[in-house]
């Protein structure tokens, strides 16, 4: 019988060959919001090696979205043409979808990249005003945030949903709506960042699911939106898996296809006791309590662990991520372990040890 993980999974009108996922991982390497070569050499062997979905990094849906000025954005022509431009060379190497996060990165953002220390820009660093649901900064030292009033609201609103117009015509399968590690749809999510005195505030899920619906209703009906969100935010006084499993309820009522279960991320005050696959349990808990198709991921390396995470029935799909950058072959030789059957490029196929044994499926 064919293992869990090679069998395909069905969203809507979206066919993943396999249930291995390339999750998002930011490579700050943007040009004003547009994608360029480095983009397309990472996802392209990221394509490349066999897994069922590749979803491209987080987005920002307007320039202040953006995590730092070298995050990529889908808010303009050019950025809606430079992910064309990857979308139609992954494309010649596979026939697997592709996803686009999109994203804003609320009081997260106005940031530099990681290996240039991190910490919020400098006004000669083209910093910005990072705005939130409450003006509570990230960390101390850090400027507060403005908080969102209605305009401001109905702005990010046209934003997302402009975004994923954009995503459509560039021709991305999928969208993820990243709704956690602390980014402004989070932000609006837990209580430790959410004060206000408002509607938005005393229903905290109100802002994403307008959001949600604002995607959903942009992006065409065959096509699956699904949603990234932190079960826990490891703080006590926070969001906790019951905050979750509510919203994982209301997503599912709004017409969302699966939730991608990850956790953490609001504030450094975080407490998390991490090892291998150690979200899983919280992607099979809302699995159970909602009945929706769940992806897990944290810690998944050995194509064994992967293959039960999905046999006992804890999520319907997994992703990698650091793991894929340290060996983009990673599905190549889960493939191997498991016995199973995959598509190889066929400049590729003939090193494939299998071969010694029984043929390859090559792609024709």
């Amino acid at each position: 019988m064919t293992a869990r993980l090679f069998r395909p999974l069905l969203l809507r009108g979206m066919r993943m060959p396999n249930r291995i996922a390339v999750a998002p991982m930011c490579q700050y390497s943007a040009q004003a919001g547009v994608p360029g070569d480095w983009h397309l050499m990472h996802l392209g062997h990221l394509a490349l090696g066999g897994a069922g979905l590749v979803i491209v990094e987080a987005t920002g849906v307007e320039p202040e979205g953006r995590i730092t000025p070298a995050c990529t954005g889908l808010y303009s022509d050019e950025c809606e043409a430079g992910f064309a431009r990857i979308l139609a060379f992954l494309r010649t190497v596979t026939a697997a979808p592709v996803a686009i996060q999109l994203s804003h990165s609320g009081r997260k953002g106005s940031t530099r990249p990681p290996w240039e220390g991190g910490g919020p820009l400098g006004e000669a660093e083209g910093a910005w005003q990072t705005e939130a649901p409450s003006p509570l900064p990230y960390l101390p030292g850090w400027q507060p945030p403005r908080a969102l009033d209605e305009a401001g609201l109905s702005r990010i609103r046209a934003a997302f949903a402009d975004a994923a117009t954009r995503a459509a015509r560039a021709g991305f399968d999928m969208i993820e709506l990243h709704c956690a590690h602390g980014y402004l749809i989070h932000q609006f999510l837990s209580p430790l960042t959410n004060r206000r005195p408002d509607a938005w505030g005393r229903d905290r899920m109100r802002f994403p699911l307008e959001l949600f619906a604002a995607v959903r209703a942009a992006f065409p009906a065959d096509r699956p939106v699904t949603a990234r969100i932190s079960a826990t935010d490891w703080i006590e006084g926070g969001a906790t898996l019951a905050d979750a499993i509510r919203f994982a309820h209301a997503l599912r009522e709004a017409g969302c296809d699966m939730v991608h279960v990850t956790s953490g991320g609001l504030s450094q005050d975080q407490r998390i006791t991490t090892g291998p696959g150690y979200q899983t349990g919280f992607a099979a808990a809302i699995r159970a309590a909602t009945g929706m198709p769940v992806m897990a991921v944290g810690q998944i390396t050995e194509p064994v662990q992967a293959e039960t995470i999905l046999a006992s029935g804890q999520a319907d799909a997994v992703a990698l991520a650091r793991a894929m950058l340290w060996d983009p072959r990673w599905v190549w030789k889960a493939a191997l372990a498991l016995d199973a059957e995959i598509a190889l490029p066929p400049p590729y196929a003939r090193a494939n040890p299998a071969l010694r044994a029984r043929p390859f499926v090559t792609r024709s």
